[in-house]
């Protein structure tokens, strides 16, 4: 198990990582567009990791099946959560973005018991609904109700069903494998959108460069590390429980770096948002399906 001397640093700071990705990203959209930016983010992280699998020997995905799994799980988890929670944040703060994509863990229970059978307890049940009062308070305000918010919910739910299949599906992979070539597979999904749909006004900038290393290598690769670290090495559901504290980092960030107040419908929504997705993912054996089961919060975003 991790040291108890690092695992909650290592907690705070990957979750940090992952908070902080909304504000910083925001900010680069002064020199690039949100799909754009975020497919260089993906495609350099993605492109770097590969690198690092083959100079290190790690094993390769085995026959067409496992390479088309690999794509759609790329498609959904990298392209459609990221892209969406990058187009939400031109209409929406950067904590309010973050609030809500990480309602993910309450749409895997609700989709898990629609579609798979999973039997969940009351406390989780709780969990959901007070999820959803969270979300309505957050959306409550004339200045959140709009497209970003509903854009960002899209990409909660792609988010959601993709952690559903990688459980279903226990892709007989190497996690690192399965975490790279889906990054560099989604990040030019990314760059295809972008080309197709925004301008191609990028403006290349000291700033724009720094924004992108961020993202690409603290933001993605670092952060994955360590968070695939702390799951393998500690408890899963207990260190995904921490997942919480992401969307609390990324209104920080964005009050901290773009000056966004953090409103008091944002912070009340937040609360019961966030007390919501403890509740939903603290670890639970009644489930019905174990595969299922720990996938609520055991996968990671950004």
């Amino acid at each position: 198990m991790a040291s108890r001397r690092w695992y909650l640093p290592l907690v705070l700071l990957t979750t940090l990582l992952m908070g902080s990705t909304f504000a910083v990203g925001k900010l680069g959209f002064a020199d690039a567009p949100p799909l754009i930016l975020a497919g260089l983010r993906f495609v350099l992280a993605g492109g770097s990791m590969v690198i690092i699998l083959h100079v290190t020997h790690r094993p390769l995905p085995r026959g067409r099946v496992a390479w088309l799994k690999i794509a759609l799980v790329g498609l959904l988890l990298t392209a459609g959560t990221t892209g969406p929670a990058f187009l939400s944040l031109r209409t929406i703060s950067a904590g309010e973005s973050a609030l809500l994509l990480f309602t993910n863990p309450l749409l895997v229970v609700i989709l898990a018991r629609l579609f798979f059978g999973v039997r969940y307890r009351g406390r989780q049940w709780a969990g959901v609904v007070v999820g959803l009062g969270g979300v309505g308070i957050t959306l409550a305000s004339p200045i959140t109700l709009n497209a970003g918010a509903g854009i960002v919910l899209v990409g909660s739910a792609c988010w959601a069903i993709s952690t559903l299949l990688i459980a279903r599906w226990r892709i007989a992979l190497d996690v690192w494998t399965l975490t790279a070539y889906q990054m560099l597979w989604g990040g030019v999904v990314l760059l295809f959108w972008g080309v197709l749909t925004e301008p191609l006004a990028v403006r290349l900038s000291g700033t724009l460069l720094v924004i992108v290393l961020w993202l690409a290598f603290m933001g993605s690769v670092v952060q994955f590390t360590i968070w695939f670290f702390l799951l393998h090495e500690g408890d899963p559901g207990k260190t995904s429980a921490f997942l919480f504290l992401a969307p609390l980092f990324g209104a920080l960030f964005g009050w901290l770096l773009l000056g966004q107040p953090i409103g008091a419908h944002v912070a009340g929504g937040g609360l019961l948002i966030l007390a919501s997705i403890v509740l939903v993912q603290w670890p639970d054996r009644s489930t019905s399906d174990p595969g299922v089961s720990r996938a609520v919060g055991s996968e990671t975003l950004r």
